[in-house]
């Protein structure tokens, strides 16, 4: 595994001309414990991925494949998802201290705008689709 990647193992789905359909499993930390099945706190999450299908790839239904994206790729996805509905919130709240007086009002103003950021990020759902790209290694 390249330092610069991000991998998961997946098993192929569905092929088409346009896409291949990838399964992966999505496990957190505690899904490696070996106290996993009497504790019921492991989550494991199946996620599904359509990705371009090479058409010179010779993969089947049914392969265990590598998954990969490039690690900027992943740095971005959390700063949309992340870092830049904390600051909207943070600044809409300590701006908003002198012009609402009671501090209810500010948190609902500063919830629907850190909404309105992700209606935003929502309406440009497919630009974003684009620059996100998986491939099969």
């Amino acid at each position: 595994m390249k330092k610069n990647e991000i991998q998961h193992t997946g098993e192929i789905i569905d092929i088409t001309p346009d896409f291949t359909t990838v399964k992966i499993i999505a496990s957190s930390a505690c899904s490696a414990c070996h106290a996993k099945s009497l504790c019921g706190m492991s989550e494991e999450q199946e996620k599904i991925i359509m990705l371009p299908t090479d058409p010179y790839a010779t993969h089947n239904v049914g392969d265990k494949v590598q998954v990969a994206t490039k690690m900027t790729m992943g740095l971005k996805a959390v700063w949309i998802s992340y870092v830049i509905p904390l600051a909207v919130l943070m600044i809409l709240i300590l701006t908003l201290s002198g012009v609402f007086e009671k501090e209810y009002l500010r948190g609902l103003v500063a919830i629907g705008g850190v909404a309105l950021y992700y209606f935003i990020v929502w309406l440009f759902r497919d630009r974003l689709n684009n620059e996100f790209i998986f491939y099969i290694k």
